[in-house]
């Protein structure tokens, strides 16, 4: 008899263990998509002051400057999308298509799109889901956008005329979703792409950020997330690899990567390029640069980089 009581004991023990582990597994779960998916006020890293001001004063010139705004509709979930469309000084048929970053929307890619405005483009900068002035209630983390941007693509194709020449460039996770992009069948009018700073896919991302910020491994916080994430989202961010759908590209890319990104760790960008085998790729990788602030540390040279490099396939 006190056998059986030890032994019974011991049973709810076990269980009351499981209930607890389980719930802190599901409770965390939605924690990690709270966070990570869901449009809600965060830091997880900080741009220089130089940074800062430079977009600052980028920003009043996008606002300054002639455009147009265009609208899709996301190619899942049925979400209205908004971006600016700036043409170029002089008429032209090329254009370069612009992602942004986490958290971010295409004000702040200002300098950027003055960037390549300077050089001689129309430019399209969308806002992605969930992001900016599109609807939407979570990130896509390139995933699910880099089916909206193929999207964007055929409208410039539509509004601008087959002859047109189209370019792709993205930073951070806009880096990821041009990256994203590549395993796509894409428009013949798209011609090349650059990417900075982009992680090689959203699981080893957030992995990486758990990490960093809770000291947490993936297993099992990442899969279960995974399944809030399919109910909530719609997509199962698991597949979400720049690395596999860089396997299927076929298009010139360059990439570029801080030597010194804590964001979006810089071993990254090398699995990145390793996972291409196009004859045109290449990579800068650039000393004591944080994450995004390549082209802070060296505008001129930046510029000179990518305008060289898209300027070879937008003849």
């Amino acid at each position: 008899m006190k056998e059986m009581t030890t032994r019974k004991k011991w049973l709810i023990a076990i269980v009351a263990a499981c209930t607890v582990v389980t719930l802190g597994v599901a409770g965390g779960s939605f924690y990690l998509y709270h966070f990570a998916f869901e449009p809600t006020p965060k830091v997880l890293h900080h741009s220089s002051k130089k940074s800062h001001q430079t977009l600052q004063k980028n920003q009043a010139w996008l606002k300054r400057v002639t455009k147009q705004t265009w609208h899709e509709t996301s190619a899942t979930d049925q979400l209205k999308l908004v971006a600016d469309y700036i043409p170029a000084s002089t008429k032209t048929s090329k254009t370069i298509v612009i992602a942004h970053g986490y958290m971010g929307n295409k004000e702040q890619m200002a300098s950027y799109i003055r960037l390549w405005h300077r050089q001689g483009y129309n430019v399209l900068a969308p806002d992605d889901r969930g992001n900016g002035q599109s609807e939407g209630n979570y990130y896509g983390f390139g995933w699910p956008d880099r089916l909206d941007y193929v999207k964007w693509t055929k409208q410039v194709i539509r509004r601008n005329g087959t002859n047109s020449q189209i370019g792709l460039f993205g930073v951070s996770m806009g880096g990821a979703t041009v990256m994203m992009m590549s395993g796509e069948k894409l428009p013949s009018q798209v011609k090349a792409i650059i990417e900075d700073c982009g992680y090689t896919s959203v699981s080893d991302e957030l992995g990486y950020e758990l990490k960093q910020l809770y000291h947490l491994p993936k297993f099992p916080l990442l899969y279960t997330a995974s399944w809030v994430a399919r109910a909530k989202a719609h997509f199962n961010f698991l597949e979400a690899s720049s690395v596999a759908q860089l396997k299927k590209n076929r298009l010139p890319i360059f990439f570029i990567h801080g030597g010194s990104d804590k964001f979006v760790p810089t071993k990254m960008v090398y699995e990145n390029y390793r996972a291409t085998s196009v004859p045109d790729k290449q990579l800068w990788v650039v000393p004591n640069a944080a994450h995004a602030e390549s082209m802070t540390l060296h505008p001129e040279l930046y510029e000179k980089k990518v305008a060289a490099f898209m300027a070879k396939y937008m003849q």
